[in-house]
């Protein structure tokens, strides 16, 4: 996911995805540990992705907090 997709989500619209993502992740990390998964490197580039998300997260919330 680009960051600019990210800059169009709402408020609740990240939160669901920051759900989404992180029981992906979970599933991932499991079946990696069972076996090997194909391209390893989609652990890293969920994990960048909920870590873009949550940022944008805090953002909006200190934004909508000081104003």
């Amino acid at each position: 996911m680009k960051y600019a997709e990210i800059k169009e989500l709402s408020i609740e619209e990240i939160k669901v995805r920051i759900q989404e993502e992180k029981g992906n992740l979970t599933k991932l990390k499991f079946s990696h540990a069972v076996s090997a998964v194909e391209n390893p490197m989609v652990i890293r580039t969920l994990r960048k992705t909920i870590a873009q998300l949550n940022t944008e997260l805090k953002q909006r919330e200190l934004t909508t907090s000081a104003e």
